[in-house]
This record gives C-alpha cells, sequence and structure tokens, in this order.
C-alpha cells in the first residue's frame, strides 16, 4: 500500500509551476504516487510524467476541479493510506509531506488536515473558516458592505493559530486526508464544477470524524482569486455556491448552526 497519494488538476498551467509542486511532493523517502489530471487543451509535462511516481491522465475536456480529483482519488483510495489534493500555485519545503504524514500517523481521529498556509510574502493567509452561511460568503464577495465583524468570526481571525485547531471548512489547495475517512464519506461531489467543493468536503468529513489546522507544517500558496478578476470565472462562483446551498439549506441548516456554535465555543 502507498504511504501517500496525491493529485494536481492542470487547465493550460505552465510546465514550470506544475514541476515545482511535483518536485515538492515527489522529493521524500515515503511510497508515493503523483495524479496529474489534465482538463485543458495543451501541455507539456513529459519531464514530469517521466517518473515512474506519476501517472498523467487527460480528461478530455473541462470536467470540472473536484470531478477531475475523482479521477485520481478512485484509483488510490482503496491502495493509500493518504491522498493529498493539491493545487499547482503552492509550494513548500522538503520535509513537509513527512512532516504531516507522521503528525496524521499519531492523530488516526483526524480525517483532514491543512498545514499554515501563506502568501510568498510570508503573510498568513486566514483559510480556516465556520460553515459559511449566505450572507458570510456575500459580504465577503462584495466588500463595500458592513462585514468586519461578521468576516473576522467567519475567517476565525481569533483562532489560536500557533496549536491544533478543529476546523469545519479547510481550504482545498493543500488537504491532506485520510483514505479511510473519504472512502467513508465520499469523495468530491461532482455536482459542483468549481469553488464549494472543499466547502463541502471538510463539512462531510468534519461530521464522521475531525478535520484540523495544524500549525507544524508551512505551504506558500500563490492565491490567484480568478473569480475576483474574471466575469466568466464569477458567473461559475455564483452558480456553483447557489448549488451548495441548494444541498445543504439556504437559511435553515441546522447542522451548520450546531457545528459553527461547538467550534466557536472553544474559540
Amino acid at each position: 500500500m502507498l504511504d501517500v497519494s496525491a493529485s494536481i488538476v492542470l487547465f493550460n498551467t505552465p510546465k514550470s509551476q506544475v514541476e515545482k509542486v511535483a518536485t515538492c511532493f515527489l522529493n521524500t523517502n515515503l511510497d508515493t504516487h503523483l495524479f496529474l489530471v489534465n482538463n485543458g487543451a495543451y501541455g507539456d509535462y513529459d519531464s514530469i510524467v517521466s517518473d515512474k511516481r506519476v501517472s498523467y491522465v487527460e480528461s478530455g475536456r473541462n470536467v470540472g476541479y473536484g470531478r477531475a480529483h475523482n479521477i485520481a482519488m478512485r484509483t488510490t483510495v482503496f491502495r493509500s493510506e493518504y491522498h493529498v489534493v493539491l493545487n499547482p500555485d503552492i509550494y513548500f519545503a522538503d520535509g513537509t509531506i513527512e512532516n504531516v504524514y507522521a503528525f496524521m500517523q499519531e492523530n488516526v481521529d483526524i480525517a483532514q488536515s491543512m498545514p499554515h498556509i501563506v502568501y510568498p510574502s510570508g503573510e498568513m493567509q486566514y483559510l480556516c473558516k465556520l460553515v459559511p452561511s449566505p450572507f458570510d460568503l456575500l459580504v465577503r464577495r462584495f466588500p463595500f458592505l458592513p462585514n468586519i465583524r461578521s468576516t473576522r468570526k467567519f475567517e476565525l481571525r481569533d483562532l489560536d493559530y500557533d496549536t491544533v485547531c478543529d476546523v469545519p471548512y479547510l481550504s482545498g489547495c493543500f488537504m491532506f486526508l485520510r483514505c479511510a475517512a473519504l472512502i467513508e464519506a465520499g469523495l468530491f461531489d461532482e455536482r459542483f464544477f468549481m469553488y464549494p467543493e472543499d466547502i463541502d468536503l471538510t463539512r462531510r468529513l468534519h461530521e464522521i470524524s475531525r478535520t484540523v489546522y495544524y500549525p507544524g507544517a508551512t505551504v506558500v500558496h500563490a492565491h490567484a482569486r480568478d473569480s475576483y478578476r474574471n466575469v466568466r470565472m464569477f458567473v461559475v462562483h455564483v452558480v456553483n455556491i447557489a448549488r451548495y446551498f441548494n444541498k445543504w439549506g439556504w437559511l435553515f441548516d441546522p447542522s451548520r448552526k450546531r457545528i459553527n456554535r461547538r467550534i466557536l465555543s472553544k474559540v
């Protein structure tokens, strides 16, 4: 059985960027395998795929972020202890995968962990969040709304980021997932083309186990926030967020209230 597998979804992603994150993941003594799933029209990734620990899959069209990762996870979930969902715009130091792997091995009650995430400048990214309400996402999207207090609570700004903390919504840029928990909770919901799939999956894992922020490792994330700059991606974002709330509830969502109340009681 593999120690850790991983997948990166590509969409016309620069080769240099893919090489960087692939090298970060593969530079380990653990038994690993990396899947590159290409949703785009092109990609010269031969130098990466030449490594026997790498598999390359062309989806044939842009099938969406979660569905593309599921192509890899369906292959690995029964033959790997852990699977890592990686964004192509991240990188990290040698030893990071071993570090998080050891943490998960020592804490068998944890289904998912996310390390400390920073911008290339070193500034912290607040990627630990509560289960969102429609209002939480609305005020983050439109900063002219009176949102300071609401955003601070939603983004758990008062969390002790020096300690391991239980968090019900962890960013999809680096998801270190226990495969046994994935088998129980299910993979990404393929109804979401892009954006809320990480909210949905972390929430389902949180219902059956622990999902935590782990400050013992650091990952650099060059966060692009494409939907804030591209009209088409904005529409994709809005449509898929609506699908998320259609699934879980817009105003009436009892489990959201229960989960968030429990998390806030510990902050």
